[in-house]
């Protein structure tokens, strides 16, 4: 094989390569819009000035939104059906979070053992609750639920597929 076929060969190959990794990074962008169509939840206020949020329904039929708990990014699901925020005991310990007294909790798998927590500040768009009761418990895959603790202290609206919160 001469040079001129070897180069045009490997051109060829770094062309296909660069194409599909093109492809991958859009596909796993499209994705995970999918999962998550709230990753940047907007900043908005009612025309009193009370904060609020709008998040759009995943694929799913879920509310998936990123917030923060103590300044640190973390993926919520939105879960009326939780007495507390509930954190996955690893990402417990990646935002530093101590364990307080155990407490046995239902979960979808079943009852496990978990252990009670308080949150300086929950995050969600332009609403900031301070001292949110939660739970950390194990093997929630990395999402932490949204739960009660937070959303009491707020209105919820649901039409459609958006649902409205407003920290009253």
């Amino acid at each position: 094989m001469n040079d001129t076929r070897r180069i045009g060969l490997g051109m060829s190959i770094l062309a296909w390569g660069s194409l599909l990794l093109l492809l991958s990074w859009f596909a796993a962008d499209y994705l995970q819009l999918q999962r998550n169509p709230n990753s940047e939840v907007a900043a908005t206020h009612t025309a009193q000035g009370i904060p609020q949020v709008t998040l759009l329904r995943n694929h799913s039929g879920h509310y998936v939104a990123t917030g923060a708990i103590n300044g640190s990014a973390v993926t919520f699901l939105i879960d009326t059906g939780a007495t507390d925020v509930a954190i996955d005991e690893r990402q417990a310990a990646q935002l530093g979070l101590k364990k307080g007294p155990p407490v046995m909790v239902m979960t979808a798998n079943g009852r496990v053992k978990g252990w009670r927590t308080l949150l300086r500040k929950v995050e969600l768009g332009s609403i900031a609750l301070q001292t949110v009761p939660a739970t950390i418990v194990p093997d929630l895959n990395g999402e932490a639920l949204l739960g009660m603790s937070f959303l009491k202290r707020l209105t919820m609206i649901q039409r459609g597929r958006e649902l409205t919160l407003r920290q009253e």
